[in-house]
């Protein structure tokens, strides 16, 4: 099943070809590297997020056009919505690197 245009976890699980026993320290690394990314990434998620709600709040509150108030209306739940979706994706890349890493070999 796709969510969001990508696979979910219980269809494909990006790490499924690789033999964790077998991973050395450049694997480590790329994990680190991976994790920094993804908090990247859901940093940006909500820097959208935060940018799209401020501006739907302030054309609402602010502006006395009707379209305008109308794009604002739609921004604020497509704010809260891009929120929710960047959490999802973090969150479902976190317990995947959680669980590579807790079978990895020290």
């Amino acid at each position: 099943m796709k969510i969001f245009g990508y696979i979910s976890d219980h269809e494909s699980n990006i790490y499924s070809d690789y033999d964790v026993s077998r991973m050395i320290l450049r694997d480590h690394l790329a994990a680190d590297r991976t994790t920094l990314s993804n908090q990247n990434t859901f940093l940006a998620y909500v820097r959208t997020a935060l940018t799209l709600f401020v501006a739907g709040v302030t054309f609402v509150r602010f502006f006395e056009l009707t379209l305008i108030e109308i794009i604002g209306w739609i921004f604020m739940p497509i704010g809260i919505m891009t929120f929710f979706v960047g959490l999802y994706r973090y969150n479902r890349l976190r317990i995947v690197l959680k669980r590579l890493r807790r079978h990895a070999p020290r």
